[in-house]
């Protein structure tokens, strides 16, 4: 069974820069042709694609985020990393990693919990 966990500070400062983990567990980031994913929902808002790092550590970002986004891994501890920079209060919401099979080409199936993240002086 493949577990995530997201993990980082529930409040940050506009301008500043929000940084997220996702700990992996159950299977490895490193398996072929899956994907890794960071999604966020704001407040009144759908589910946004943010980005994502796929088995050979390249990296895809949304094109109205990718100036500001940077996501990475750490293979030793099964874990990836979401940067965003320079962020407003329209950057608030609840932030998920989540995997897939393939890129864009079908469901994620397995999800974390979700993590709050509030931009706010």
């Amino acid at each position: 069974q493949v577990q995530l966990q997201e993990s980082g500070p529930g409040l940050v400062k506009p301008s500043q820069t929000l940084s997220l983990t996702c700990t992996v567990s159950g299977g490895s980031i490193l398996t072929n042709d899956y994907y890794w994913n960071w999604i966020r929902q704001s407040p009144g808002k759908g589910l946004e694609w943010v980005g994502a790092i796929g088995y050979t550590g390249k990296t895809y970002y949304a094109p109205s985020l990718e100036s500001r986004t940077s996501i990475s891994r750490d293979t030793a501890k099964n874990q990836f990393t979401l940067q965003l920079t320079s962020v407003t209060p329209e950057d608030t919401g609840v932030y998920y990693c989540a995997r897939e099979y393939g890129l864009g080409v079908s469901e994620y199936d397995y999800w974390g919990q979700g993590t709050q993240v509030t931009v706010s002086s």
